[in-house]
């Protein structure tokens, strides 16, 4: 029996579920090297960010990041934990699914401050440039 192209990406998203599931638990595994714990944190505080980097109602390319960036966030993610850590990850995750809600306004709350620090870290870098030369 031929599996559809639907069916086949309906178990990617379920699986690439599962790993985002893994990689919170690998974060909180005290064997993860810091390096995996920040990119860890910026993989999963993209997905659940209310705010894209593409924003979804740009034709195409609003879907750029949901197909392309967060799949190599993940992988990134992952090639950085240790082996044992990402096994007993996964398996936790598979014992104990929990639910990453991207409605808790706690959360959103911390996401957009983030944003504004990033905005205003720019804006402050923009406007020490001396791009118009000396007076």
């Amino acid at each position: 029996m031929k599996i559809s192209l639907i069916q086949k990406m309906k178990e990617k998203v379920k699986q690439m579920k599962q790993d985002v599931l893994a990689l919170y638990y690998a974060y909180r595994n005290p064997d993860t090297p810091w390096t995996a714990k920040v990119l860890i944190g910026i993989t999963i505080g993209y997905l659940l960010s209310p705010i894209d980097l593409i924003p979804d109602f740009i034709p195409v390319l609003g879907l750029l990041d949901d197909l392309v960036i967060v799949p190599l966030l993940i992988v990134a993610s992952i090639r950085l934990i240790p082996a044992h850590v990402w096994s007993a990850s996964k398996l936790t995750a598979e014992q104990f699914p929990i639910i990453l809600d991207k409605k808790n306004w706690r959360f959103a709350a911390f996401i957009v401050v983030i944003w504004l620090l990033i905005i205003y870290f720019f804006y402050t870098v923009i406007s020490n440039l001396k791009i118009y030369g000396k007076k």
